[in-house]
């Protein structure tokens, strides 16, 4: 596992000390991520190395994590992943385990890249939390609120964006934002401090929905270069 440390000078980020700790604490009074810091034993190394060579994002389900040939760590790294899976199931979510070699960017950005190399932050309709743990692998990335301003709000961004859309900054152009989901990525601002979620912690984020009494956590996938291990990541 990677060293990590949670910003002791960050209050919106706040430790927990259990699953049923992380599920249950409210995200409110300014806090809109908790870390149920953990040292995970196994060797998840190992599960990546038999899983092989991949492209892109390989979901992972139960029986093909215990059809590998792992010895006795690498069996406690399986095990531990699919306990996890097993709590947010019991939530009546629909977490994901995936092998990640790559992600699919941005082919033609434009005046805004929104793919998960971007700090952003997750949306959704009505009140939810985004889950997430990294178990190998360059784990994700946080910045801080008060370090990130939307890249829809730089001057220069906004006026390239207003004349792709062809008309006024009115409602119809935040509409168009909106639908586009350029409102939900952000620029570090100058001297900005990104921070690890480190490995094997689980991580509950806020995410942007209509009424939350909370800013959404910004947050990206780690910029990786090619022979950089692959990610086991969960995500809910």
């Amino acid at each position: 596992m990677t060293s990590f440390s949670l910003p002791s000078d960050y209050a919106r980020a706040k430790r927990v000390q259990s699953f049923r700790e992380l599920v249950a604490t409210p995200l409110a009074e300014g806090v809109n991520a908790l870390c149920w810091e953990r040292t995970l034993p196994g060797d998840f190394g190992e599960v990546v190395k038999l899983l092989g060579a991949g492209e892109g994002i390989r979901a992972l389900n139960e029986a093909r994590l215990r059809a590998l040939p792992v010895s006795a760590a690498g069996r406690v790294a399986v095990e531990a992943m699919l306990a996890d899976l097993r709590l947010l199931q019991e939530q009546e979510l629909d977490p994901v385990l995936n092998c990640i070699d790559g992600y699919p960017r941005d082919e033609e950005p434009g005046p805004v890249v929104t793919d998960v190399f971007s700090f952003h932050a997750d949306s959704a309709p009505v009140e939810a939390s985004t889950y997430l743990c990294t178990y190998h692998g360059p784990a994700s990335e946080g910045l801080r609120n008060d370090e990130a301003l939307r890249k829809v709000d730089l001057p220069s961004t906004r006026a390239e964006l207003l004349k792709l859309h062809g008309g006024a900054d009115d409602d119809d152009f935040r509409v168009y934002l909106n639908e586009h989901c350029y409102d939900l990525h952000y620029a570090p601002l100058s001297g900005a401090r990104p921070f690890s979620f480190g490995q094997g912690n689980f991580w509950r984020i806020a995410v942007d929905w209509p009424g939350s009494p909370v800013p959404p956590c910004v947050h990206r996938a780690p910029a990786t270069a090619p022979g950089d291990p692959a990610r086991l990541l969960l995500i809910s």
